[in-house]
């Protein structure tokens, strides 16, 4: 068993770790405070891989393995939690059901801007107020066809990216009568007729990263827009969202990963009693377990990263790591705050926000307690 990562992963940790100490770490603040997606950085992003991480070569991806992709992702988080979000959703979320499921021809009219960073990102349309963990059932925007068409109707909520994506691949209902093949995958154009979105929510954190209701009136796109097979969407959704845990486990690494090395700077610099506090157990004993559990959660991110690239069932994975990575994002994060003392809730310190950003990840993309679900039903299985 080889925990080494090969030399080609470590130079791509190299150069994404450098693009974001120049790019991203110093502009961190400014991205909360003012709550400004961070494009002059992304807009860069292209030409490096990171917007077409998991987008084939053949249609100017990056096309790297599933362990790269995480490293990737927990470097952009280590620099800023909101550009690392939006990130995180484009490519997990907007670019891999059209990857993974899309015709030929969506692959080539929609793939190539998204990777390239020529146009704008990419957004998946999910949860719905009536329709959070509850998918299967509790869809309600419709999908009607008409001659070559669909019609859509409905509204979306916490749609990450929605005002800043070219596409968002929504998730309809197009079989009212119900059952396990009744909702489908239907990529829109953001600049489709009928289709509105809503002004950016006001969050408690991941400011710089925009997120909004999406309306559907009576909206039309080309029949062949559907992403994969018709009432394939929910069966499309769960292995997208599979993906998209083993990324949020990576941003919610790098999150936590900021916080430690803020606290470790801040106690060997800040002196009580005579001595830096690194020199006190009780900071010592904080610092050891945040090694300990970030080691322990980025192996599982690895570990069902590498299941996925090699093709093998990583579900379960996927969900440990999710679930442990972003539960210890949680603890680290804390303990930072608490490392800091007064100064850790003072927004002068990046803890204070990082703590902020950090506390979706136990939320987004399944909560935790989604992901024990997971778990124990694949275990019980």
């Amino acid at each position: 068993m080889d925990f080494q990562l090969t030399e080609e992963q470590q130079l791509f940790r190299r150069l994404v770790r450098d693009f974001a100490e120049a790019e991203l770490k110093p502009r961190a603040r400014h991205t909360d405070e003012a709550a400004e997606f961070n494009w002059p950085a992304v807009k860069k992003m292209g030409p490096i891989g990171l917007l077409g991480l998991n987008v084939p070569e053949e249609y100017s991806g990056a096309g790297v393995d599933a362990i790269s992709a995480a490293i990737a992702l927990e470097e952009i988080g280590r620099g800023c939690g909101s550009t690392g979000l939006a990130i995180a959703a484009h490519n997990g979320l907007g670019c891999a059901p059209i990857a993974l499921f899309g015709s030929e021809e969506l692959k080539r009219k929609f793939l190539p801007p998204l990777a390239s960073g020529s146009g704008k990102l990419g957004a998946l349309a999910l949860t719905e107020s009536g329709a959070g963990s509850d998918l299967s059932g509790g869809i309600q925007t419709a999908a009607k066809r008409d001659g070559d068409e669909w019609v859509i109707n409905g509204n979306k909520m916490w749609c990450t990216n929605a005002s800043i994506a070219d596409t968002i691949v929504t998730l309809c209902r197009t079989d009212r009568s119900g059952g396990s093949k009744a909702l489908s995958l239907i990529l829109v154009p953001t600049n489709t007729p009928g289709l509105i979105i809503g002004p950016a929510e006001k969050k408690m954190g991941l400011k710089g990263s925009p997120t909004h209701a999406v309306t559907y009136d009576h909206m039309r796109v080309p029949y062949e827009y559907l992403v994969g097979k018709e009432g394939y969407g929910l069966h499309h959704t769960l292995q997208v969202l599979d993906g998209g845990r083993v990324g949020i486990g990576a941003l919610a690494i790098g999150l936590a990963q900021a916080a430690y090395e803020a606290a470790i700077a801040y106690a060997k610099e800040r002196r009580t009693f005579g001595v830096p506090i690194a020199q006190h157990q009780a900071i010592q004993w904080m610092i050891a377990d945040a090694t300990t559990q970030i080691e322990a959660a980025r192996l599982l991110v690895y570990k069902a990263a590498f299941l996925k690239t090699n093709g093998k069932p990583y579900t379960k994975e996927a969900a440990m790591a999710k679930l442990f990575a972003s539960e210890t994002a949680e603890k680290v994060c804390f303990n930072a705050i608490q490392i800091h003392g007064g100064y850790g809730y003072s927004a002068e310190f990046p803890v204070e926000r990082i703590y902020r950003d950090q506390r979706l990840m136990a939320i987004g993309e399944g909560t935790s307690e989604i992901q024990r679900l997971v778990i124990a039903r694949n275990v019980l299985a």
